[in-house]
Order: structure tokens, then C-alpha cells, then sequence
């Protein structure tokens, strides 16, 4: 039997030569052949501009299929640092000292603030470029400016090298950085491919940023671990979306609920692209679906919708509903699918099944530690389990169900309340299209309950009428004593809702 991948650049030689690996919107497919060639240029490029197996490259890339290849040759020779292009000069100048980053890269006819960032600290910028009717995540680097460093032998990159560094979100505090080696995003890759039996005859809709871990293990690496191709997008948009299914006449595409929940609401007036395209599944990661959403989809796409749960120091991936003619449980974030999934109970003991608890992981998947943060990492890992901040419970079939991050429930005068079963009684409500429950401060019980809601088109709800909906089904304390009318719900950058400061942010704190 053939030994896994555990080297970007093994991984990479799934795909047969003449088979489409990257492709995009308007753009000749680029063969897996031409793709190995290419990162094997571009690593040797690196080395000439003296970039080590150790060395940090950032990059500042919107999205495309380039933001797809240059991830893979850098991560393939070198620490891949993906920043989000939306970042202000100030913030680029915070994650470029903090990742100590040794180069960025970026397209030679894009501007950007990192560039600027990059001169005062002293960080040369490598330019590339892409050829006219070059085939999808072509490019080839022209020239880079600032201080240049002597060549340095090697080539691909060992297992145990880092092959990507982010950050966490820092919601709460500091950033912190997450360096996952060559053998971590290699693991995660394959437990994605394994739970959602991806093919060479698969094509993948990647409608993900390719600065995050979801879209860069998920809508990326997974797939060409498995010969597969994938469909780059830009930047998601979900006007555009129905008009890239039928370009790229994908098996599947994975997104966040904010993205789903958005074609949704196109869907209707494509129905004849759907139609035409059937999907073998959808898969929904990086926040809870609705139940109520997943029903929608599925009726809709008239496929299965596979939710599953990950996050960057797992390099993604850790549980997720089978396909079938496994079993779903909307509600539920799957099985272990990858590494080992638990319950820590009070006392830091495995939990029983059923009990409440912190959930738990261990397994290849998942990071050695925080860099440079021995605080972190001793509250995060535990007996050889990383701690994941998500509350939740295991039934005796093994299937997990969130019930919200430690950090986000609400402590209303000593009474503990879930943000997420609020969110799921308000959606069965008919005019409710999104809403997201969250804490804002109480001079008496400390905290109390408040949600923002978005109405469906044409609809209309009074905040009186949603609370009392909310008290036929949940207990008086768990009704929201504030709720919050807006337009649409203010959102991190890759899509995903962000209950933590959204007080402060509406100016109810």
C-alpha cells in the first residue's frame, strides 16, 4: 500500500498529468502536469531569492486562481502566510512584523498598503505576473524589489516543516499564531477527501477566501489530493454564483452558512441552472447551519447537505456528517472525521456520552502548539487533547452537537444560555431570514439576552411578536430582552457571524 502524502509537494502528484486541476471563470483549465511544473519553477525562484524551508512568505492576493497557486508553491517550499487583501496599512504592518515574514508576494498590476508596510519594514516584495490567455493560476514571477539575499540550496519542503502560518481571529485577545507543518495540512486534506469520497471525477465550486483555513484545506487542498479539480472564483458575490455553476458544472461546493443562505435567495430565480447541474452534495463548515437552512437547500439542490466542523489548529477539518447512506443529524456537526473528538467534563476527565462538556481533540491534523505562546498552550492542551473553546455534547452514536463557544454564552444572572438555541427557535419563525443572538451588558444580572435580526423580503415582524414567539418555546429567561432590525448582520472576513463585540459594535454597550 502506498504511504499518504504527508509533503504538499506529494500531495500534488495525485492529479494525472493531462487532467484539469485549477480552473476559473473564462479561463483554459490548468492540467496537473503544468501545476506540478509550476510550483516546481516557482520553489526554485524562491530558493534564487534566497527563501528557505524555513522562511515566511506572505502573499496579498484576491481571489482566483492564482490566489490558489501561489498558496501551493509557496507552501510547497517554503511557510505559506496567506493576509487578507481588505487589510488597512496598519494591520498589514501588525501581521507582516508579527509572522517575521522574510518576502510578499503579489500581482505585479495590483496595488496594495502591504507594499508600502513591506518597504519601511524592510521586507522585499516579489511581482508576478499572468500572461494573457495564460490558463487558470498561470503566473510567472518578474522582479523583486527591496534588499536581495543570496541563493540558498534545497528544494521541497520535510514533513515537519511549517507549510502554513494564520492567525486566530483574536476576537478576544491577541491574535495568536497557528504554524501547521507540511504532515498537518497534508492530514486534514485527506480526512476531508475520505468523508466526502472525492474523485478525480470530481470538480469542486470554490467560493471560499483562499486566506482561511476552510477554503484553503476544503475548497482546495482536499480535492487535488484526490485528482480532482477545483473552480476558482473570485471574491463570493451571490449574484454571480448561478453563473459560475453553469460554467463550471461542479459535483459540490463548501461555503459558510452566510454564503449559503444568500444563494438561497437566488435560487428561485435559477432554478433552470440547478437543474442542469445536479450536485453530488453540499457541505456547510465554520459556523452552525440552521436546521431550517439545511432543509432548504437540500428541497432546493435536491442534494444532501453534509455539515461539518473545523477550525485553523485542527488545519481544519474534525467531524462531519456522513454522506450517505450514513446518517445525517441536522443540528449536529457529524462524527469524528479525522482526529479523535471528545468530551472534557468538569473535573478534565473524559465525559460520558450525553453530558455536557468542552470538546476536545488530538490526532495529525491538529497543531504542535502556539508559536511563542506558553500560556496559550498550556491552557489549550490538556493530557494530549487540544481544547477547543466549543462547548458541546457526544450521543452514543458518536455524533456531536455544538451548543456555542465557552466565550459566547450568555451568563444572565447566574443562568446559562446557548446564543445558538435562540438563534434556531427565531429562524422557524416565517419572517426571520438570518439572526444571530448575542450578550449585551446588564447593570443588575451582569448580562442579558439580545438578538439582530434580518427580515425575508416583503416581510414584517415587531419586536414584541418575535419575543413572544421566542417564549412559547424556551424558558422566560432565555427570551431576548433586546432585539435589533438591521439590513444584513455585520460579519467577519470570511463570512462567518460574529456574536463576540457585535454589543459594541451595535452601540449597546
Amino acid at each position: 500500500m502506498e504511504a499518504a502524502p504527508t509533503t504538499v509537494i506529494e500531495l500534488l502528484g495525485a492529479g494525472a498529468e493531462n487532467a484539469a486541476a485549477i480552473a476559473a471563470p473564462g479561463r483554459q483549465a490548468l492540467t496537473f502536469g503544468s501545476l506540478r511544473a509550476l510550483v516546481g519553477e516557482t520553489v526554485a525562484a524562491l530558493r534564487a531569492m534566497g527563501i528557505g524551508a524555513s522562511d515566511r512568505v506572505a502573499f496579498v492576493l484576491d481571489n482566483g486562481p492564482e490566489a490558489a497557486t501561489v498558496f501551493l508553491s509557496v507552501a510547497a517550499g517554503a511557510t505559506a502566510a496567506p493576509l487578507n487583501p481588505a487589510y488597512r496599512a496598519e494591520e498589514f504592518e501588525f501581521y507582516l512584523s508579527d509572522l517575521g515574514a522574510r518576502l510578499l508576494v503579489m500581482e505585479a498590476s495590483k496595488e496594495s498598503p502591504a507594499a508600502g508596510v513591506a518597504e519601511k519594514l524592510g521586507i522585499p516584495v516579489a511581482r508576478f505576473e499572468v500572461a494573457t490567455r495564460a490558463a487558470a493560476g498561470a503566473f510567472r514571477i518578474v522582479g523583486a524589489d527591496g534588499a536581495a539575499s543570496p541563493p540558498v540550496d534545497g528544494g521541497r519542503a520535510a514533513p515537519d516543516a511549517v507549510a502554513l502560518v494564520l492567525h486566530t481571529s483574536g476576537t478576544t485577545s491577541r491574535p495568536k499564531i497557528v504554524p501547521l507543518r507540511q504532515a498537518n495540512v497534508c492530514a486534514s486534506a485527506a480526512h476531508v477527501r475520505t468523508a466526502l469520497a472525492l474523485g478525480p471525477s470530481d470538480r469542486g465550486l470554490n467560493i471560499m477566501p483562499l486566506f482561511h483555513i476552510h477554503g484553503l484545506i476544503a475548497g482546495v487542498l482536499a480535492p487535488l489530493s484526490a485528482g480532482a479539480s477545483v473552480f476558482c472564483c473570485p471574491a463570493f458575490n451571490a449574484l454571480k454564483f448561478f453563473g459560475w455553476m453553469a460554467e463550471a458544472r461542479p459535483t459540490w461546493y463548501t461555503a459558510v452558512p452566510t454564503m449559503h443562505q444568500a444563494i438561497l435567495s437566488r435560487a428561485a430565480r435559477n432554478a433552470g441552472v440547478i437543474a442542469a447541474n445536479p450536485l453530488r452534495f453540499i457541505r456547510s463548515s465554520s459556523a452552525s447551519l440552521p436546521p431550517q437552512v439545511i432543509r432548504e437547500l437540500e428541497e432546493v439542490f435536491g442534494a444532501p447537505v453534509v455539515e461539518a466542523y473545523g477550525m485553523t489548529e485542527a488545519a481544519h477539518q474534525m467531524a462531519s456528517n456522513p454522506l450517505p447512506p450514513g446518517q445525517r443529524r441536522p443540528g449536529t456537526v457529524g462524527i469524528a472525521a479525522g482526529p479523535q473528538v471528545c468530551i472534557l467534563g468538569l473535573e478534565g476527565g473524559v465525559a460520558p456520552h450525553g453530558t455536557a462538556g468542552e470538546i476536545a481533540i488530538r490526532g495529525p491534523n491538529v497543531m504542535a502548539g502556539y508559536e511563542n505562546n506558553d500560556k496559550a498552550n498550556a491552557e489549550a492542551f490538556t493530557g494530549g487533547w487540544f481544547r477547543t473553546g466549543d462547548q458541546g455534547v457526544m450521543d452514543a452514536d458518536g455524533y456531536v452537537t455544538i451548543t456555542g463557544r465557552l466565550k459566547e454564552i450568555i451568563n444572565r444572572g447566574g443562568e446559562k444560555i446557548s446564543p445558538r438555541e435562540v438563534d434556531e427557535v427565531l429562524m422557524d419563525h416565517p419572517a426571520v431570514q438570518q439572526c444571530v443572538t448575542f450578550a449585551v451588558p446588564h447593570d443588575k444580572l451582569g448580562e442579558d439576552v439580545a438578538v439582530l435580526v434580518v427580515l425575508r423580503d416583503g416581510a414584517a415582524a415587531s419586536q414584541e411578536e418575535l419575543r413572544a414567539f421566542v417564549s412559547r418555546r424556551l424558558v422566560d429567561f432565555k427570551v431576548p430582552r433586546v432585539v435589533v432590525f438591521r439590513d444584513e448582520i455585520p460579519k467577519g472576513a470570511t463570512g462567518k457571524l460574529q456574536r463576540i463585540g457585535l454589543a459594541a459594535k451595535l452601540g449597546l454597550a
